[in-house]
């Protein structure tokens, strides 16, 4: 005998508490339903619209009005806390909500009407819906799986977060509203709604708890702890250690790749496609070269820059051994974590632009992109896609990630330089002063090279050269002192200024957007006493 009570029996029920139940139900179906997108992620890496719906929205919104949200809320990972506990709430709200509707609708429905109405609203709609709003970032995986095989594992974890919703609700409105086994059809009888909500609302509170250990665990290695790691100060090296190398994501969680499920795909617009396992790579001909990546976003006296020796495979071979057709003018580059950028053809067939298996002589650390990331000198960092996954030639319409929002259309690094030490706002005694006062920092020509470095103590009236202590190679910064003898007490303005290796001067480019890097003159402020 079923368990479950037929249309002339629960729709005898006062429709508040169909409804009710329903609420009651739906809550429950969407804890169970989040907790198995936590369980997905956490142990097989899928990606779920926890963790990649934020990146789906955030190419609608123009830099400026997405740069203004971030600062509205408390910065980019600030952001992406919103963002996931955004979603959470909103699935629970849509459980509730589903609950509800299934217990105003399906108590006058047939059994087979029934299950009709739950799978074809609670698992084959949410299924088509979210996966053709979701469809750019489907083949996100945090394994590794190369972006077809992701973007069904992404599926198959939809349809099991949905299936797992839609039987929870089922079971629980008929266990909330059901006709116990030992009462005879045909005998008038109303369920005890309160005792069995109870029941069901205690289940809740486990799944609920469940659900929050997971979450914990979801924060545990989220990027949450950071707006971006930043390398600056006294201290800074000529080769930046890796654990100290700046970082910069877009991530909820970042990738931690599998080597034995990663490939390298070359596709789009070349006579041979190409697929490559990472012994297949490390088995090329290698090269190693010292480059200096810095960020879109960086300030002029920021740390979202670092220097590293990278070794890895010149991406020309892997595009000559693919043949590009002749229509093919961009490459456009995929990571396993969904992020796209573009370079054009010309760049990628630089010898010095790599496929980096190796940074300062071990192994890629997963926050750097491990197994391999694209290392392209002279860009900003943004365009050295870590966790590459594909790599596919195209024409000029390709976009990338951040371009969708805005940033650029110039993607060429300019002449810049920072004064590390003294800090700005430093206050010094003057009787210290008659040794010397060191200065130290940095300038960076793209791949340009570093050629001189002068500082003015004067706000730029004057300028004096400083000596270069670390010259770097032409992909890479340079490293500069200088002995400071100030003659009486007061604020001074120190500002730097670099020559690149071409005869460049560093300039302030009033007319290049900010989406383009900020151009201009680093200033720090020392007051004598």
């Amino acid at each position: 005998m079923s368990t479950t009570a037929e249309p002339h029996e629960t729709s005898r029920l006062p429709r508040a508490k169909r409804v009710g139940a329903g609420l009651l139900a739906g809550t429950l179906a969407g804890l169970v339903m989040t907790t198995v997108m936590l369980l997905l992620m956490s142990i097989f890496g899928v990606a779920t619209p926890l963790t990649i719906i934020g990146d789906r929205i955030s190419v609608f919104f123009p830099v400026e009005q997405f740069l203004a949200l971030m600062g509205k809320v408390g910065g980019y990972n600030r952001m992406k806390q919103l963002g996931v506990g955004s979603v959470i709430l909103g699935q629970l709200i849509f459980g509730a909500a589903g609950g509800a509707f299934y217990g105003l609708i399906s108590p006058r429905l047939s059994r087979a009407g029934r299950r009709m109405l739950s799978i074809g609203v609670f698992i084959v709609l949410p299924l088509l819906a979210v996966a053709a709003f979701l469809w750019p970032v489907l083949g996100t995986h945090y394994g590794g799986y190369p972006i077809r095989n992701a973007t069904a594992i992404t599926l198959v974890g939809l349809l099991l977060s949905f299936t797992a919703f839609e039987r929870t609700l089922v079971l629980s409105f008929a266990g909330i509203t059901g006709r116990p086994r030992a009462v005879p059809p045909g005998t008038e009888y109303t369920p005890p709604i309160g005792r069995r909500a109870l029941i069901l609302g205690g289940l809740g509170l486990l799944v609920a708890g469940g659900g929050y250990a997971l979450l914990r665990k979801l924060c545990g290695v989220a990027t949450f702890s950071y707006d971006g790691l930043q390398y600056k100060g006294a201290g800074v090296q000529p080769i930046t250690p890796n654990e100290q190398f700046y970082t910069v994501t877009k991530n909820v969680v970042d990738p931690v790749v599998h080597e034995k499920v990663w490939r390298l795909e070359v596709t789009g617009l070349v006579k041979t496609r190409q697929r490559y396992k990472i012994d297949r790579l490390k088995s090329l001909d290698r090269e190693t070269q010292e480059t200096t990546l810095m960020c879109i976003s960086n300030g002029l006296g920021a740390g979202l820059i670092s220097n590293a020796v990278w070794t890895g495979v010149p991406l020309v071979k892997l595009l000559r051994a693919a043949s590009p057709l002749p229509e093919a003018t961009k490459v456009l580059l995929h990571s396993v974590d969904n992020y796209t950028d573009t370079i054009p053809l010309a760049k990628a067939l630089n010898p010095t632009t790599l496929i980096a298996y190796e940074m300062n002589g071990e192994p890629l650390p997963h926050r750097h992109g491990f197994p391999a990331r694209v290392i392209v000198p002279g860009y900003f960092g943004e365009k050295s896609v870590k966790w590459i996954t594909r790599i596919e030639l195209t024409d000029d319409r390709a976009a990338g990630f951040y371009e969708k929002q805005g940033w650029g259309p110039d993607f060429i690094v300019p002449t810049r330089s920072r004064i590390d030490q003294p800090e700005n706002e430093s206050r010094v005694d003057l009787a210290s002063a008659s040794a010397g006062i060191p200065l130290k920092g940095i300038a960076f020509g793209g791949d340009h090279g570093i050629s001189r470095v002068e500082i003015s103590a004067d706000d730029g009236a004057t300028w004096s050269d400083a000596k270069i202590d670390y010259p770097g190679t032409n992909l890479s910064w340079a490293l500069w002192s200088f002995g400071w003898y100030p003659a009486a007490a007061g604020s001074y303005t120190l500002v730097v200024r670099a020559t690149d290796g071409d005869g460049n001067v560093q300039t302030l480019d009033e007319k290049r957007p900010f989406t383009s890097g900020v151009t201009g003159f680093h200033r720090v402020v020392v007051h004598l006493t």
